[in-house]
């Protein structure tokens, strides 16, 4: 491979990884405004801001699909509880706010 073609396929999987980067940026806002619709659910009816066993179950579901998808099930793990802890403030917000 010349250096003018390593050159090039950098460049397309630098536009693929930019595509997927903005695809998760889409895909993370369409997760909170869905996650918003539940505090403000759980905030009119008084219910707590977090679920723990709920969130057991994800981080399990979420572990087997990064195993399946060879993802390190510690990475999904850790952007799971990064997310969660973002949707918990809001459900907070909206707790707060009623």
């Amino acid at each position: 491979m010349t250096d003018q073609d390593a050159t090039a396929r950098l460049q397309r999987l630098r536009g693929t990884i930019d595509n997927i980067d903005a695809a998760l940026i889409y895909m993370l806002a369409e997760r909170f405004r869905a996650t918003q619709e539940v505090g403000i659910l759980k905030a009119e009816h008084a219910m707590p801001a977090s679920d723990p066993a709920r969130e057991e179950q994800q981080v399990a579901r979420l572990r087997a699909l990064a195993e399946e998808a060879h993802l390190d099930p510690e990475f999904a793990e850790k952007w799971f509880n990064f997310v969660v802890a973002e949707v918990i403030r809001h459900h907070t917000e909206a707790a707060e706010r009623r």
